[in-house]
């Protein structure tokens, strides 16, 4: 039934717009209109490029290229000099005659690359006045690759934290806070597919492999209506599709661990491969060690992709990515945790206006314990199965459509609790597996209503089913939390009964509407203001006491007592470019509203809990910042300062007259809340052999909460806590840097290589990760003991390509 409303409902809007297309296509060959369309690609390896800036600057017009390289761009009859430029590449200027519709497919050389045949103009990335975006940035692979990092090891997740409203939980923490929300608040894509978990070694890396990723996008704010599912950002990532001209070979010899790419033709010019590793090798040095031989702790990862082009009008990508954790004390306990996914995608070309792509996507996590020392293993995890369909409409140079249908099945697991060994006398027990269908339709405009304001206006209807096979318990009136206001604290309900849903029955529903709106005025040529609204409703939740996403944190869907986070947020920003684009400068204001944000009671218990709904309660999240940065887009030196003034805000009330709520229902701070946050990062072309780089965060400290005072209790020293998050974490702030040696030959040789010298934390800051308290032996006091992860850390690596 939910299918075919969502076909009734897609064939409609297709019929209306196709209609509308068409009497706006006949209205322009009155006009003598035409469009120019095609595809641009790296003319070194054929590899699609995202985001390209197509210009006619002369009907102050143009269009930037889809996620697989599409552009569409209809104007009136004329001669041209059309204009494309993008990051990385040097930008030229063609002359086109368009007299009749035209498919041109431009070709882009690196900067390092000489041109002949065109025109090469200024290449600057200088920030876009006109168009209608707005909270949104955007990373190169090679300026990633510059940064210095920890160990060596470039690191897709820890460039972004370089940016305004981004911040994480400490040092060697996992995930990464967006405007003051939570890691589980981001939705991390890749080729489409849905990462679970972002890091590797418990957060000291990202999944990531820097050489298999083309294109990185982070959504703050005024995100397109074809995004959904988190409250908070969405992190875009896109593979590259492998060179279909050549084969060639790429990676990188680091101190604990390397990577390796290859990619080449199956077919030259048509269809192309690519499958890059990586994998640590740290714990090997632990085998050296008597003491340690029995320990491991290491990570691999593998990045797959198939691409070919079956016609100008039909292309096929079938993309996987494989990765794993292990963590093994003594044999007697061991960890095991990663993601899979898997996409078969169809790109479909209807006319020179209308892009499709049809993608089938499966995404797993996994997340397994064996406890030989007790006798059981534990294994959990969240699957998803993905269908999406969307169309990308050109109907004219002012106005362009997206708009598709989105459906997804999740299979959650939270937890399977099996012996180790079949006569240990364990008995197998199985927590309810949940199951949920997610189906939701979109459409979204981008409108350019004069040559001063341009529009980007959207809704989604997202639908949410949670789905048995589950045993749900009946609570009196319906509450699963119970207040005693003798002790003042919250406590356990016991549930009158249980109902039981046989599989796929419904146990509970959703739907929501979400718009969304952003309006960009150009002032002049080199500045603008633009302003954004998006509501984002997140069906599932992660259940975690913790500031930092931990691999044991387990996914649950909304239910009964789990309501939908829906998050409202409104930004207003001024844009500038100065000195023709060689400075740019953005300064963002925010503020957003998470209604449903979960909160626990204290003492909760999380871990293995077939009643979760006894420890949560529904709160409320609230966040509000300013963002400038400032930012140097070409030349030998070149970087960004960025500085965020913001504050992040929880709050449970009471739900009755005689609750006080968590904190007495006061707001309070949430474990993301940073008050200021400064990074900047440059970087120096000093010789074409030398090149170096320098990052410098400083951030203020994490929000905890301290023991105010201590009593004795059968001769142990027991703290006692004061309000939530009341305290903080003493700053945390580093200066790493980084040297990167190009050798002369390189130019002269197939095999090319470079060193990349790096000092994390130079001046050899010990952050506080954690401060915990403990009782002090001699003393019988409580003491305060911090614990740092990180020191001064030197590294080297050796990339390589041919």
């Amino acid at each position: 039934m939910i299918i075919k409303k969502i076909i009734t409902f897609l064939l409609v809007l297709l019929s209306t717009l196709s209609s509308f297309s068409q009497d706006t296509n006949s209205g322009e060959l009155t006009k003598q209109k035409f469009t120019l369309s095609g595809t641009i690609i790296d003319a070194n390896n054929n590899e699609t490029l995202i985001g390209v800036n197509i210009v006619i600057p002369e009907l102050k017009t143009g269009v930037t290229t889809n996620e697989y390289g599409f552009y569409s761009l209809t104007v009136p009859k004329g001669n041209y000099a059309v204009q494309i430029t993008y990051l990385g590449y040097q930008n030229i200027e063609e002359s086109i005659i368009l007299d009749q519709n035209k498919k041109n497919n431009f070709k882009l050389f690196s900067n390092e690359t000489a041109l002949k045949e065109v025109v090469i103009i200024d290449n600057k990335t200088k920030t876009d006045i006109r168009k209608p975006e707005m909270s949104v940035n955007k990373l190169s692979i090679s300026a990633i690759k510059k940064m210095p990092v920890v160990l060596g090891e470039v690191d897709v997740l820890k460039s972004i934290l370089l940016l305004p409203g981004v911040t994480n939980a400490g040092e060697g923490a996992s995930g990464f806070n967006v405007r003051g929300g939570g890691a589980d608040q981001n939705l991390i894509l890749l080729d489409e597919a849905t990462i679970f978990n972002s890091s590797h070694v418990f957060g000291f890396f990202s999944v990531f492999n820097p050489d298999a990723i083309k294109d990185l996008k982070l959504y703050k704010g005024g995100i397109p209506a074809r995004f959904g599912g988190r409250a908070s950002s969405v992190l875009d990532i896109y593979q590259k599709d492998g060179n279909s001209k050549g084969f060639h070979v790429n990676g990188g010899i680091g101190l604990i661990s390397s990577r390796i790419l290859a990619e080449g033709p199956l077919v030259k010019d048509k269809g192309s491969f690519l499958i890059g590793g990586r994998s640590s090798y740290a714990h090997l040095f632990l085998k050296l060690s008597e003491e340690q031989k029995n320990n491991s702790a290491y990570f691999y990862d593998l990045n797959t992709k198939l691409s070919y082009k079956l016609n100008p009008n039909n292309s096929l990508y079938l993309s996987g990515y494989f990765g794993r954790d292990v963590f093994s004390l003594n044999k007697s306990f061991t960890n095991i945790y990663g993601n899979s996914t898997l996409n078969l995608r169809w790109n479909h070309l209807f006319s020179d206006k209308l892009f499709s792509n049809l993608s089938l996507i499966y995404s797993d996590y996994y997340y397994g314990l064996d406890l030989d020392f007790v006798g059981f293993k534990w294994d959990s995890g969240i699957k998803n199965y993905n269908i999406k369909y969307d169309f990308k409409n050109y109907i004219s140079d002012k106005f362009k459509l997206n708009y598709g249908v989105n459906v997804i099945y999740y299979d959650f697991n939270p937890g399977t609790i099996k012996p180790s060994d079949a006569d240990s006398g364990i008995n197998f027990d199985q927590l309810d597996k949940k199951y949920a269908f997610e189906p939701a339709l979109y459409i979204n405009a981008d409108h350019e209503i004069s040559d001063k304001i341009s529009l980007s206006y959207g809704l989604r209807y997202s639908m949410f089913y949670r789905l048995g096979q589950s045993t749900i318990n009946i609570y009196t009136d319906n509450n699963p939390v119970t207040f005693n206001p003798d002790l003042q604290i919250y406590e356990k309900a016991t549930p009158i009964g249980t109902k039981f849903y046989e599989k796929n029955k419904v146990i509970e529903n959703f739907n929501n509407l979400e718009p969304r709106f952003l309006f960009a005025y150009e002032i002049n040529d080199d500045q603008s203001v633009k302003a954004s609204y998006n509501r984002m409703v997140q069906y599932l939740q992660l259940i975690s006491n913790t500031s930092s996403p931990t691999p044991l944190d387990v996914w649950t869907p909304s239910d009964t007592f789990i309501k939908p986070q829906i998050a409202d947020q409104v930004a207003l920003g001024y844009f500038k470019n100065f000195k023709e684009g060689v400075y740019s400068l953005e300064v963002e204001t925010y503020y957003k509203k998470v209604k449903n944000r979960l909160d626990y009671i204290d003492g909760a218990n999380l871990i293995a809990n077939k009643a979760i709904e006894q420890v949560i309660l529904n709160g409320e999240l609230r966040s509000y910042g300013l963002e400038i940065m400032l930012r140097k887009n070409e030349g030998k030196f070149n970087g960004w300062i960025s500085y965020t003034l913001s504050k992040s805000e929880q709050q449970t009330p009471g739900r009755t007259t005689n609750e006080t709520g968590i904190n007495n229902g006061n707001w309070y701070n949430s474990v993301y809340d940073k008050l200021h946050n400064i990074a900047i990062t440059s970087s120096y072309n000093l010789t074409k052999k030398w090149s170096f780089g320098a990052n410098f965060s400083l951030q203020t400290g994490q929000p905890v909460t301290y023991p105010t005072g201590q009593y004795d209790y059968l001769g142990i020293t027991v703290p006692s806590y004061g309000l939530r998050n009341e305290n903080r974490l003493p700053a945390y702030h580093h200066l790493d840097i980084a040297a990167t040696l190009t050798p002369s030959k390189n130019s002269d040789r197939n095999w090319k290589g470079e060193w990349v010298f790096s000092i994390y934390n130079l001046y050899n800051r010990k952050n506080a990760a954690s401060i915990n308290f403990r009782q002090n032996i001699d003393t019988g006091t409580n003491e305060a003991v911090k614990t740092s992860i990180f020191g001064i850390v030197p590294a080297v690596s050796y990339n390589f390509k041919f």
